[in-house]
């Protein structure tokens, strides 16, 4: 996981905040199937917003399930709003 620049995170911020989320958090919690279309919207777009449905957090909080998301991710934890959470991970290239 590495450090966005406070620039780079307003801009995030802003370039997703009326778009809807992509991907979803359901009852089966973090699945592999999940973190699979996680990687690939990264690798597509550099960021993704994700939403946290209630049943998902029976055993964990929002903040938790998007730090573990986004260490496996290897992608940057951009900001957690109640049960929706922003990722970026910039390209390689």
């Amino acid at each position: 996981m590495s450090k966005v620049a406070a620039a780079k995170k307003q801009y995030i911020k802003c370039k997703l905040a009326q778009g809807k989320p992509t991907a979803c958090v359901g009852k089966s919690g973090v699945s592999e199937d999940l973190l699979e279309e996680i990687e690939k919207q990264l690798k597509r777009q550099e960021m993704v917003k994700v939403r946290i449905l209630k049943t998902a957090l029976v055993h964990e909080n929002a903040k938790q399930i998007a730090m573990r998301i986004s260490q496996q991710t290897e992608a940057t934890l951009v900001e957690v709003r109640g049960h929706t959470f922003l990722l970026y991970k910039p390209d390689k290239k």
